[in-house]
This record gives structure tokens, sequence and C-alpha cells, in this order.
């Protein structure tokens, strides 16, 4: 019996490691183009692909509709890619606001996901939205506003905007009015011209000081210069002083 269990299971584990060669009927994303014939894992193919009537097996009927199926799964990329164009337009530039519960700091009580985020724009749009679409590096857990993107296609996005309000208030109180952008912009511009004030004092300051630096060395070549003077002067009257003693 031991031996038997042994056998089938090697049997088992043996079929489950060998590949399938398979047909695809439709594209599947990170895999393979309808139409296309590869190889894939025993497994993936009979627990997914068959079932799913996503591939059939690379038997001589299945080879004979590769060119057709080749061709009728472009036509569907097509429609595809221009069905989520039409969807990217309208996510473009819509607001979602999440209500939660949330601390006197702001800290949220729980955590805003990328499932939250697409249920309610399939519920805006009427369309599903998967949640892989939501590109979020990780879960929001503070109140605010925030700028996400919508990966609907390799060559297809949008841009939304995630209002995360706390419980019984305005999530319009959440967005800066035109006034506090004014005052932001204005504040930044502020704070440009100081650093800019503080970068030319910081460049000229040196200068002056190397100014006044050559000026001192001038004046004490200029001291040093009539010292010279005065003792040559010395030194040529000394014989004449020499000639009236004598």
């Amino acid at each position: 019996m031991v031996v038997l269990f042994l056998t089938m299971t090697k049997l088992f584990c043996t079929e489950d490691a060998y590949n399938m060669r398979v047909v695809f009927l439709e594209d599947v994303e990170g895999v393979a183009h309808g139409g296309d014939v590869k190889e894939v894992k025993n497994g993936f193919a009979r627990n997914y692909l068959i079932p799913k009537n996503l591939a059939v097996p690379a038997n001589h009927n299945a080879l004979q509709r590769v060119e057709k199926l080749s061709r009728q799964a472009g036509v569907t990329r097509i429609q595809l890619l221009s069905d989520l164009k039409e969807l990217a337009q309208e996510l473009d530039g819509r607001r979602v606001d999440v209500e939660m519960r949330a601390g006197s700091s702001g800290r949220l009580y729980g955590s805003v996901t990328n499932t939250i985020i697409a249920d309610a724009l399939s519920e805006m749009t009427a369309s599903e939205i998967e949640r892989r679409t939501v590109e979020i590096d990780e879960p929001i857990r503070d109140l605010g506003v925030y700028d996400l993107d919508i990966r609907l296609h390799p060559e297809v996005s949008a841009s939304i905007q995630v209002v995360v309000y706390p419980i019984g208030t305005d999530p319009d109180d959440m967005i800066p009015s035109e006034e506090d952008e004014e005052a932001g912009e204005e504040a930044t511009a502020d704070v440009e011209e100081v650093v800019e004030a503080v970068a030319e004092t910081t460049v000229e300051t040196p200068t002056e000081e190397a100014s006044d630096v050559d000026e001192s060395d001038e004046a004490d070549s200029d001291e040093g210069e009539e010292e010279e003077s005065s003792d040559d002067e010395d030194a040529e009257e000394s014989p004449e002083e020499q000639e009236e003693d004598n």
C-alpha cells in the first residue's frame, strides 16, 4: 500500500510538472495573445485556462483555427482599447469622497484601500473597475486630498482625486479655496525672494571683505615704502654729516 501511494504521488506530481501546448482563444494579460500557441504548466492549463475557455489543447483542429483566432483577437483588442479610452475620459478628473473616522491628529481609524476606491469608481461609472488599476503605493491612513492615477491599460490611464474626510463633516471643507491657494503661492514667492536675497548677500560679503583686505595690504605696503625711503635718506646723509664733523 505504501509503495502504491508513493507511486501514485510521484505520478501526479510528474504529470503536473509537465507542460501542455495550448492555443489561446483570446488575450490573457501578461501571458499570451489570442491565436498564440504556447507551452504552459499543465496545472495552469487544466485548472485555469481551459475551464475559463481562454485556451484549448493544441490539437490538429485547434491549430487549424490559429489564423482565424489571431484575427478575431486583434479585432477584440482594438475594440477593448477603444472602450477603455472612453472609460478613461469618463474617469479623468473625477473626485471620490471617502468618509472615515479619524482622531484629532487626522490619523484614520482604519485605512482607505484601492478596493474601496475601485468600488466607489465602479458605482460612479456603472463600469467594473478592478482594484489593481488603482495605483497607490500603500493604503491611505490620514485625512487629506490625494491625487491618484487609474491605469486601465499600459496605454490608457486617468487621473482622479480622492478626498478623505471626517465623519459628519463636509468633504468640500478639505479642498483648499482659491484664496488659500493664492495665499500659499504668495507665501512661496516671498520665501523665494528671501532665499535669493540671502544668496546675494552671501555672494557680496566675501567680495567686500576681500576689498577691505586689499586696501589694508596697500596701506601697509605704502607705509613700508615710506620707511625704506626714510632709511635710504638717513644712509645718504651720514657721510656729509661726518665731513661737517671733521
